[in-house]
């Protein structure tokens, strides 16, 4: 379990609800919705593997990271590449707004970019297909700490098998393992027994 490498996109549902996370990555359960199937639409047209040369921007679309040090893995939407410069572009289907799990992912991204290229990533971007803007996300310390905070927290779960919690929030209503979870209802049923 030591060496087991996390999957990028893992920091997005944990960072979401670890409890989703726990059930997606390690009880290996999912289920779509209409969230999901429109995300997995986009990203089958995104990960169409190239690239692609837009004046001084190299466009490296569905290659794969990888980080050693963080035990990450995954595929990138896009890379773009000017004067040496990388930033990483994930593409998610919503609109844009303050979404720190969305955020995540692109740190994590940065990060394997940084161990495979020997550069510094500074900034990254979001593209929202809804309505088709990007988000520039400044990679800071403060993001860098909340990522590998993230990654240990993964790891730990992990390592000791252990289940976060399902708490219910207004997130939850969204979320395709709702049905599966029931946070509310589990609540419910805890407090009965507690009761008795």
């Amino acid at each position: 379990m030591e060496n087991q490498l996390i999957p990028i996109a893992s920091l997005n549902h944990y960072s979401y609800c670890p409890h989703r996370f726990w059930r997606m990555f390690c009880a290996s359960e999912f289920t779509d919705n209409q969230y999901t199937i429109d995300g997995t639409t986009l990203h089958e047209r995104v990960h169409t593997v190239g690239d692609l040369n837009l004046g001084e921007t190299w466009q490296i679309r569905a290659i794969y990271l990888k980080s050693e040090q963080y035990k990450l893995i995954g595929k990138a939407d896009l890379i773009e590449v000017e004067n040496g410069t990388f930033y990483p572009v994930e593409y998610k289907r919503g609109k844009k707004g303050e979404w720190a799990n969305d955020e995540l992912q692109v740190v994590a991204q940065a990060l394997c970019i940084e161990e495979m290229t020997g550069t510094h990533v500074h900034t990254g971007y979001i593209y929202y297909a809804q309505t088709h803007q990007r988000q520039e996300v400044k990679i800071n310390s403060s993001l860098r700490q909340s990522a590998i905070a993230s990654i240990k927290a993964i790891q730990e779960i992990i390592e000791k098998e252990t289940i976060p919690k399902a708490e219910y929030s207004k997130k939850c209503k969204g979320c395709s393992l709702y049905s599966a979870c029931m946070p509310i209802a589990k609540d419910k049923i805890k407090r009965y027994r507690e009761e008795e």
